[in-house]
């Protein structure tokens, strides 16, 4: 069969020995995700389509295979799902057997698999059962104020290292840059509405000066209608 390619379940993460038909004849574990061939012969379907991107034939028969002819066999699927399977954590003390389609359950809550620490920053893995012990001398637990009284809020490993002095030299630093900021930002709105009073203040004059001056155009109009008659006579 030349070079072996892994796609199907181990054979020693079941209870008991599976049957020789639940078996691929690529992988030689047990079928995971089977499809049959037109030819009848069943494989994993990752072992199947690995060994199609190099020879087009049936690993058993030698067949020419299409591959828009396979099937995949569900009842041999679901057949395959209710065997029992050991933990994959059995070798570190896990005594649980479930059916293998519950095995992804199970190590969700399984305590001696290996879970990442939840804490930002760190990288370990520890078992679950021991996932607590760990939290508790996590360097990076959570975060504390100094105990000095400088603010700063800390981990573990942060306060090995940390400098009130320099803490508070950068705090200040950072709070003076805020400050030009926010007053630069004052002087510009500043500016905006100065301007705008002032366009505001010459468009009145120029509103008085309109009105003014239509004022005067009538009154001009109205002794100019009144003198006339008076010319007449």
């Amino acid at each position: 069969m030349g070079e072996r390619i892994s796609g199907g379940y181990d054979l020693n993460l079941f209870v008991s020995p599976p049957d020789c038909a639940l078996l691929c004849s690529v992988c030689h574990g047990v079928l995971k995700r089977p499809v049959k061939l037109p030819c009848g012969h069943i494989f994993c379907k990752k072992c199947i389509l690995t060994w199609l991107a190099r020879q087009k034939t049936c690993p058993c028969c030698r067949k020419e295979v299409k591959r828009r002819l396979m099937v995949q066999v569900h009842k041999l699927r679901k057949t395959i799902g209710r065997l029992q399977v050991k933990c994959k954590n059995s070798q570190a003390g896990c005594c649980v057997t479930c059916p293998l389609s519950q095995h992804r359950i199970h190590l969700d809550s399984c305590p001696f698999e290996f879970t990442p620490c939840p804490n930002a920053g760190c990288m370990a893995r520890v078992q679950r059962a021991a996932l607590a012990e760990h939290d508790r001398s996590c360097g990076h637990r959570q975060q504390q104020h100094c105990p000095l009284g400088c603010g700063a809020t800390l981990t573990a490993v942060e306060r090995e290292n940390h400098n009130c002095y320099q803490e508070l030299r950068e705090a200040r630093g950072r709070r003076r840059a805020q400050g030009r900021a926010l007053d630069s930002v004052l002087r510009h709105r500043r500016r905006r509405i100065h301007r705008a009073t002032g366009l505001t203040r010459r468009q009145l004059i120029q509103l008085e000066t309109f009105l003014e001056e239509e004022e005067e155009e009538g009154m001009d109009v109205s002794n100019i209608n009144t003198e006339a008659p008076r010319a007449a006579m």
